[in-house]
């Protein structure tokens, strides 16, 4: 994972939603967040950052400017271990899907066709 954070001149909602449109349109975006007091777009993910610089820049943002591209800071999970304990065990039951059992006399044929 990525993150990358572009400087870009963003005056209004408009500008603002046009932008989050074209960035979470490209392939790989995990996430989008602007920064109105800064001016700034902060994505995660696995995209290209020329790639999305470049259309971010297509679609009218002229003035987009990739400011840094480094790792997104992944939270870390504490992982709890269970202890096993032999007396009490763990039991999980299995819902099987009903089956039809049909049976048919030897000089049946089952894909014959009646009419009665």
């Amino acid at each position: 994972m990525k993150k990358m954070v572009l400087q870009l001149t963003i005056e209004d909602e408009k500008r603002k939603r046009k932008a989050l449109k074209v960035v979470a349109a490209v392939e790989g975006v995990d996430s989008v967040a602007v920064d109105m007091k800064e001016k700034k777009l902060t994505v995660i993910g696995e995209a290209d950052p020329v790639f999305v610089t470049a259309r971010l820049r297509k679609f009218g943002f002229n003035f987009a400017d990739l400011q840094s591209v480094g790792p997104a800071k992944e939270e870390k999970k504490e992982e709890k271990k269970e202890e096993k304990n032999p007396e009490n065990p763990t039991v999980v039951y299995v819902q099987r899907p009903y089956y039809n059992d049909y049976s048919f006399a030897n000089d049946e044929n089952p894909n014959a066709c009646t009419i009665c």
